[in-house]
């Protein structure tokens, strides 16, 4: 039965579905139709949850702890979220002023819904993840887009921030290491960012700081406020358990800010989602305050498929592949085979056609750079084995070579 006219939200109709989750279900049903597909496009570890973790948390059910907690989270975690602020960014965040959500995007949606009113401008630089403009829109925002470039290594220059940014700009959404490209930002290239910051005192920083322990070649990690302490009165740092600790369903997202704004935060999340999980909480616990050992083994995993990911890439004909610095997603050009037609006829005009064209030839599942807000790319994730990885690559190499 269709619904009736006007029935839906008219916010709903500024917004569309998440491109990487609608790839990575794409390649689901193909596979569950017998095709032969390598899926590429999902942004989570392959490694299973550590052993303490996975531990903590059967404890803390053993325990009882399966009630309602604290809308924000329990004492507990938010301790050892300012813990590990202190610890690992130097950063003095008390407890009131530490918060924690059912994932990293219910704390963008949160921060959005509560500040944003019509009119109010957001600067994203391009490539971004696919959420942060449909969050700005559905709160009632307006995305204004930064753009970066190939030659910039997907990096927002100084100008580029400068001229983003109007009487109107209430915030910048800030990724590093970023996804879709994995590029990073070193503190000087940082500092040069946060000396515009400074210049303009009403623009707000929500800095998405999840690949923080994913990075690569001695680069060294930094958080904004890290750089320019100044900018701590109008910055939301955020974070949480998902890429670093593989605990992508356990959804746990938490951030610091000024006591005002998480105010704000909390109660919005009183009247949506309430408290996360308690038993994620409890995993979340052990998570920050146990053994961080497997996180520098699991990033060396990743930095050998990066390497080998890259060279793949570069070997195929029409592919440009930079080396990001971070995360695990590399963001390669396909302009060079704009124009080029497949075996069965079908033009390559667009980065979406080459990813279709990929997914239907050679049964590989990856998402095209139009959905990240720059084209002509596509982002592969290479958070999956080594040997699908080499198949893949293969098949992308074979599926270029075949385009006339």
């Amino acid at each position: 039965m269709a619904l009736p006219e006007n029935f839906l939200s008219k916010s709903l109709a500024r917004v569309q579905p998440s491109a990487t989750i609608a790839v990575t279900q794409k390649a689901r049903d193909l596979k569950a139709q017998g095709r032969d597909v390598i899926g590429l496009g999902a942004g989570e570890p392959d490694f299973d949850t550590p052993d303490n973790v996975k531990a903590a948390a059967i404890e803390a059910i053993n325990r009882g702890e399966t009630k309602y907690t604290a809308v924000d989270g329990i004492p507990e975690l938010k301790e050892a979220i300012a813990a590990k602020f202190k610890r690992e960014n130097g950063l003095d965040y008390s407890v009131d002023e530490c918060f924690v959500a059912p994932g990293g995007k219910p704390i963008i949606y949160n921060a959005m819904m509560a500040t944003l009113n019509p009119g109010d401008e957001v600067v994203i630089p391009t490539p971004y993840w696919v959420s942060y403009p449909d969050i700005v829109l559905l709160a009632g925002g307006e995305p204004k887009f930064a753009q970066t470039t190939i030659e910039t290594s997907f990096k927002l220059t100084p100008d580029a921030l400068e001229a983003a940014i109007t009487p109107k700009t209430k915030w910048l959404i800030f990724n590093s290491p970023s996804n879709p490209s994995g590029a990073a930002y070193s503190r000087d290239e940082l500092k040069k960012l946060t000396d515009v910051l400074m210049k303009h005192p009403h623009v707000w920083v929500l800095t998405d700081d999840m690949y923080e322990h994913l990075v690569y070649d001695d680069f060294e990690f930094v958080t904004p406020v890290q750089v320019e302490p100044g900018l701590e009165d109008r910055t939301l740092t955020m974070n949480g358990v998902s890429k670093a600790y593989a605990m992508t369903g356990w959804r746990i997202g938490y951030c610091a800010g000024p006591k005002e704004l998480i105010g704000a935060m909390r109660k919005l999340q009183s009247q949506s989602t309430s408290n996360p999980t308690s038993i994620s909480q409890w995993a979340a616990v052990e998570a920050l305050n146990g053994t961080q050992d497997f996180i520098p083994k699991n990033a060396a995993v990743f930095k050998g498929r990066r390497d080998l990911v890259v060279s793949m890439l570069n070997q195929a004909t029409g592919i440009e592949c930079p080396t990001p610095e971070g995360a695990f997603y590399v963001y390669p050009s396909c302009r060079g085979l704009i124009g080029k037609k497949t075996e069965d006829g079908k033009v390559i005009d667009s980065d979406e056609a080459f990813a279709t064209a990929l997914l239907e030839q050679e049964g590989v599942a990856v998402v095209h750079g139009e959905a990240f807000g720059l084209s002509p790319f596509f982002r592969i994730s290479y958070a999956t084995s080594t040997e699908a990885l080499e198949d893949a690559c293969a098949r992308i190499q074979r599926f270029c070579a075949s385009l006339k």
